[in-house]
């Protein structure tokens, strides 16, 4: 059986397929490469892995879906897919899936129907207008956003013989589906059950969550996706869903109306800094204590999915200049602050990536390239190789390695009442010292809590306890070596984390 409710407990871990394991030899990561790897995610700690889409598309990203119901032969079969549920579930890890709703490809059936003219019955799935629309409501380019650059997303169909475009905010070749369409909707929301009910998925990624209706609709993306859930919650009331809205707190309270977690990608790039500056110059607990009573406006049982870098982004390896030191820093953080922690495959070994896209999503390092029997070869690495990244095999035999540092801190956190638990509420600490972050972490009923103290620096801080400390009374765990608790004074060993009870 899946872990149930997903979500609550526990550490994600981000899968792009094609990059993690080769199982049978022709370079493409595939499937049965994440179900022959589950122990090392069982070992790692990992609940829930989040898989980037599997399903058929012309891509090697696969964000560009052609059929919503299969499994693109580059990663195996629909078979290999069950077995891999059924695998992780015996190690209770449960499975997500990327379902990429907001576009499909124009190779996709739907558009190709649609392609054919107004009269035909897919036309109505897809966003067309006239040039002449387009220009009377002032709609003919947009701004460049975080996640699109695509300046004139409305796109003509070579050949076409009538004058209407299809909207594509991405680029020319992923169409936007037209959410108003009920039928559309319906379709949907069958493949959604689906996956759940006949494949047995414990959740979805959902792409672009934010940008099913224009900015000036956000409301109907709202609806939307509350009637999402519902149909998610009817289908399985045990699935996860965690949407990828990238806005102002007061923006994204909205979708939890139907999402059980959204991620945080404002606190990703101020953790960065916070790590890379060795200081709290963004006051990370205010900001986060803002955050979570929007949400709680909302949805009080809200879950903050966290996360240091993903599919999407520049990688925290490079963006701390591959710093043991401050990678590590990065991960206490991570896994001690509020939330639902996500890890990006290969950040637990410190790989390296800046963009464009395939330089984040490069080959995972099992191995040194002689000795590596799963490593990918779809790509050659240009900034994770043996080289600039330590494999996985050399980490894990090294106590000091970050790999060892990831799996201690997880094993650590899983087995914490109050750390585990991801819906636990973050309070500030009297404690205000230059090079740390402190705050406490309390468990939903509010008779257990944690001391969390951050020091962000090269160099070992006494810090003071103030008077709203007095309850604590002994070091319950530490990263390194070297902390001791006397008389209302705790020292913290540099770039390292000490938890008190």
């Amino acid at each position: 059986m899946s872990p149930s409710p997903v979500g609550h407990h526990g550490v994600h871990y981000e899968i792009f397929v094609r990059s993690f394991a080769d199982s049978n030899g022709d370079g493409i990561g595939d499937l049965n490469g994440v179900t022959n790897n589950l122990d090392y995610l069982k070992e790692l700690g990992i609940s829930a892995i989040w898989l980037m889409p599997i399903s058929p598309s012309p891509s090697y990203h696969k964000y560009d879906v052609t059929d919503y119901y299969g499994i693109d032969p580059d990663y195996g079969t629909l078979d290999d897919f069950k077995r891999l549920i059924a695998e992780a579930h015996k190690r209770k890890i449960a499975v997500i899936i990327d379902l990429v709703l907001h576009h499909t490809s124009i190779r996709h059936p739907w558009f190709q129907e649609a392609a054919k003219g107004p009269a035909n019955l897919y036309w109505q799935y897809y966003k067309w207008l006239r040039p002449d629309e387009i220009k009377r409501r002032n709609l003919a380019t947009r701004d460049i956003t975080a996640d699109s650059g695509e300046r004139n997303p409305w796109h003509a169909v070579r050949g076409a013989t009538y004058p209407e475009r299809y909207y594509g905010m991405f680029w020319s070749g992923m169409p936007d589906l037209n959410f108003d369409h009920q039928p559309l909707r319906e379709e949907v929301f069958r493949i959604a059950r689906y996956w759940l009910n006949e494949v047995g998925v414990d959740g979805y990624r959902l792409d672009a969550a934010r940008h099913l209706y224009r900015e000036f609709e956000e409301p109907k993306n709202h609806e939307f996706w509350a009637q999402f859930g519902q149909v998610v919650d009817a289908a399985k009331p045990s699935a996860y869903t965690v949407g990828e809205v990238w806005t102002r707190p007061e923006h994204i309270a909205p979708y939890f109306k139907g999402l059980k977690a959204n991620f945080n990608f404002d606190l990703q790039l101020m953790l960065t800094d916070i790590v890379r500056q060795e200081d709290d110059t963004e006051e990370l607990v205010e900001y986060l204590t803002y955050v979570h009573a929007t949400f709680s406006t909302i949805n009080p049982q809200f879950l903050d999915a966290l996360l240091l870098s993903n599919h999407d982004q520049n990688r925290i390896g490079s963006m701390l200049k591959g710093n043991l030191n401050h990678l590590k820093v990065a991960a206490n953080l991570l896994m001690t602050l509020p939330g639902l922690p996500y890890v990006y495959y290969g950040e637990e070994i410190g790989m390296l990536g800046m963009k464009p896209d395939e330089h984040i999503r490069e080959p995972f390092l099992w191995n040194t390239r002689a000795l590596d029997r799963q490593r990918t070869s779809w790509k050659r690495g240009r900034y994770s190789t043996s080289q600039t990244v330590r494999p996985l095999a050399h980490q894990q035999t090294d106590p000091d390695s970050l790999f060892t540092h990831y799996k201690r801190l997880i094993h650590f956190r899983n087995s914490h009442s109050v750390l585990n638990d991801n819906r636990s509420k973050l309070q500030s600490s009297g404690i205000r010292q230059k090079g740390v972050v402190a705050f406490i972490r309390q468990n939903a009923t509010g008779n257990q809590r944690v001391l969390v103290v951050h020091n962000l620096t090269g160099k070992p801080i006494e810090v003071v306890f103030s008077p709203t400390e007095e309850w604590c009374r002994c070091i319950v765990f530490e990263t390194a070596a070297g902390s001791s608790l006397v008389e209302g004074r705790v020292v913290v060993p540099k770039y390292s984390c000490v938890l008190i009870g």
